[in-house]
């Protein structure tokens, strides 16, 4: 067991603390802590390394690394465990908080890479957003990996960070959200995000993270309408109507679409409910519906189409619709 050092021994605190969990990581760690030592930023700056249970050569490289930073003036702090099994990146990100100084802190994954303003940049955008966290645009390895998303959450409007986020750390992103706390993003490209099958992202069931997304909603924006239409009536929305609990369920007015079809047949039946009669919500087109709407339209795949139609209602995003696509 590596133990961090006694924070007697420690260098003065640091403004900023970078936070690594590691696992398995040689593959990346040394462009990963390269970009580290490249940052810009001319605060007191601190890197620490929370070593999960890595079974690679993971370990001698972070020591290699220590010397070079501590040498340029950023302190280093490693803890670790060598037990069987890791304990996973949520338990690693916890310990390195635990054991770093750092005023503010930044986190970073071991396989991703900062370009050398993030740090400067993002503090400073934290100092002037006190209550925030601080986001960035971001670009992906391989460039054509997940392109569509990538535009999607690089073009996010401030009220879309709020509702459509889906951070890796979404429980506590949401816990700040429900303590009054805001986010805010930097409008510049400062993190290249790897995608590969080996990424801590895929572990998460995308069935629980929709789970706490519609929990969110149902605790943050529903309970500020008395009704709501859903606007799509295809697969994802009819998923949202049944994931919803009864009350939020007897809100739901009508689905809204352009389809003819679903138009055409003029209600969805939620067969799978207990209530007698079945519930038979109605299907309009959108142009008939009434707001406010939650949006389960998945965005830039309509070619426009989608976005000239929402543009014709005249509405306002927060007050007249959330998008949960």
């Amino acid at each position: 067991m590596q133990l961090p050092e006694d924070a007697t021994k420690r260098a003065p605190l640091a403004l900023v603390s970078i936070i690594l969990p590691v696992h398995n990581a040689e593959q990346w760690l040394d462009e990963c802590l390269m970009s580290v030592l490249q940052q810009d930023f001319e605060g007191t700056m601190e890197l620490s390394v929370f070593n999960d249970a890595s079974k690679d050569k993971s370990r001698a490289i972070i020591e290699k690394w220590k010397v070079k930073l501590e040498d340029s003036g950023i302190s280093v702090v490693i803890g670790g465990h060598d037990s069987p099994s890791p304990r996973g990146v949520g338990y690693s990100k916890n310990q390195a908080i635990a054991q770093s100084t750092g005023s503010y802190l930044c986190f970073l994954d071991s396989d991703d890479v900062m370009m050398p303003q993030r740090v400067r940049m993002q503090y400073e955008a934290a100092v002037q957003h006190p209550a925030s966290i601080i986001g960035c645009q971001v670009r992906r390895d391989p460039p054509d990996s997940t392109e569509r998303y990538t535009r999607w959450i690089n073009q996010l409007t401030s009220d879309q960070l709020l509702t459509q986020g889906v951070p890796e750390d979404l429980l506590f992103f949401y816990e700040h959200l429900r303590k009054g706390g805001g986010v805010f993003r930097v409008d510049h490209s400062l993190l290249l995000y790897r995608y590969h099958l080996c990424a801590a992202t895929h572990s998460v069931l995308e069935m629980t993270i929709w789970t706490h997304r519609v929990h969110f909603l149902e605790e943050q924006i529903l309970p500020h309408w008395k009704s709501f239409t859903i606007w799509n009536a295809g697969k994802q929305g009819r998923k949202l109507y049944r994931s919803l609990t009864a009350a939020s369920q007897h809100k739901v007015v009508a689905f809204c679409d352009i389809d003819k079809n679903k138009i055409r047949k003029g209600f969805y039946c939620h067969e799978d409910s207990q209530e007698r009669p079945k519930p038979k919500v109605p299907i309009l087109h959108f142009q008939a519906a009434q707001p406010p709407f939650v949006i389960c339209v998945k965005l830039d795949l309509t070619g426009g189409e989608f976005e000239d139609n929402l543009k014709s209602l005249h509405l306002q995003e927060g007050r007249d619709f959330v998008h949960f696509s």
